[in-house]
């Protein structure tokens, strides 16, 4: 009996040990793409600006894709109740209220249309909000990892997916601010490592939080999806562009419908 539940501790240690380590591996991969922003010095602005409205609507689609086809499901495993529903809309809402304290926008555009005398601050308040953003993200993989690997797979691909047009929008609304490249580029890094405080926070928190997280998760991602990505697509109404975008905003969908097949 002893020898038994020895032997199911070391595998609960043995298992949350596994999702500590991919969990970290992942937040790394996601605080390393803040440093995506190299690739803008090489590329002209207007050339950047076409090819990152496509990013957009393939992470709003995978973002979709996340919540419908992993996080939902995964929350409602025992039954869609109330509770869950209360979760995701508390996620939602926690969205909300963040964008409005700090007046944080994810900015997907290279141009921000901002004041001169503001652009200082612009640059703190970019910081703040993507360091408070980038640290839900490092609780939300962790999360996923600790309820299943395939789960934690899908949602880091998620959030990479998010953060590519992310980043490269920060980026440019730093140097915007009056940040030297090289400069912006290292804040932004530092910035993105917030997502290890995160993780290793979730960790210590415990699994008994993976409950309220799932559906909390699901509430923020479809916050990010509908209110910030689509509109940004929205503002392109060229018939052709409409087309593409939504042949990859499908493609972001299909992307995490085809990772059931994988999990």
């Amino acid at each position: 009996m002893i020898r038994g539940n020895i032997y199911i501790c070391f595998l609960l240690i043995a298992n949350m040990a596994g999702a500590l380590a991919y969990s970290l591996i992942s937040v790394l991969l996601v605080s390393l793409l803040s440093l995506i922003g190299v690739f803008a010095l090489w590329m002209q602005q207007h050339t950047l600006k076409k090819v990152l409205i496509y990013f957009v609507g393939f992470s709003a689609g995978a973002l979709m894709g996340d919540v419908f086809f992993h996080l939902l499901p995964e929350a409602a495993e025992d039954g869609f109740g109330l509770q869950i529903g209360a979760y995701v809309l508390v996620g939602v809402v926690f969205s909300f209220i963040v964008e409005k304290l700090i007046h944080w926008h994810h900015c997907h555009n290279i141009e921000c249309d901002v004041s001169k005398k503001h652009v200082k601050a612009l640059a703190y308040m970019n910081l703040l909000g993507d360091g408070l953003h980038n640290f839900i993200d490092g609780i939300i993989i962790a999360g996923s990892y600790m309820v299943s690997f395939p789960l934690g797979v899908a949602t880091t691909l998620a959030v990479i997916f998010h953060e590519i047009p992310q980043e490269l929008g920060d980026f440019g609304v730093l140097v915007y601010s009056g940040l030297k490249k090289a400069k912006a580029l290292f804040f932004n890094f530092l910035s993105a490592l917030s997502a290890v405080v995160g993780a290793v926070l979730a960790f210590l928190i415990g699994g008994g939080f993976t409950g309220f997280l799932i559906p909390f998760a699901a509430g923020t991602f479809l916050y990010i999806a509908g209110s910030d990505l689509i509109p940004a697509l929205h503002e392109d109404t060229e018939r052709s562009n409409s087309v593409l975008q939504i042949a990859v905003f499908l493609l972001g969908i299909g992307v995490m419908a085809g990772l059931l097949l994988v999990g």
